[in-house]
């Protein structure tokens, strides 16, 4: 699902019951300017102004300031990431994992061993009389 369909501006008017105007705030996918992009449910249709709205994943949305989507409206530069890890001993992607397991690995916390209490160097590499030092 690359550039936004009608159809599904319908659905987000839809699961947004009420509001007469969708707003998207952000960067230029192409420029990197600050951009607004609004759809307006009028009884003609929709109206988008601002530029253009892409959805290339469920939830997941790129704009295109005005000027940048005259020239070219085609969204490029976009390869969708695939993050692998492990669990239950194996590693599969993540976007395969059920809602749980999705869940958790979204509280996990990742090891940086630049703030861990103590890094240590080994300052002599004769192992018979192995010493290290705190840095």
């Amino acid at each position: 699902m690359a550039k936004m369909t009608m159809d599904r501006l319908h659905e987000l008017f839809n699961e947004n019951v009420g509001s007469e105007i969708l707003s998207w705030q952000g960067v230029c996918h192409d420029c990197e300017c600050s951009v607004e992009i609004t759809a307006t449910a009028k009884e003609d249709g929709i109206h988008i102004e601002g530029g253009g709205i892409y959805e290339p994943e469920q939830k997941r949305f790129f704009l295109k300031c005005n000027s940048c989507f005259q020239k070219n409206s085609i969204l490029k530069n976009y390869q969708p990431c695939e993050v692998y890890s492990r669990v239950v001993g194996y590693l599969r992607p993540v976007a395969q994992w059920n809602d749980a397991k999705q869940s958790e690995f979204k509280d996990r916390k990742l090891f940086d061993r630049n703030i861990s209490g103590k890094n240590y160097r080994v300052e002599n590499q004769n192992t018979d009389n192995l010493r290290t030092n705190a840095a």
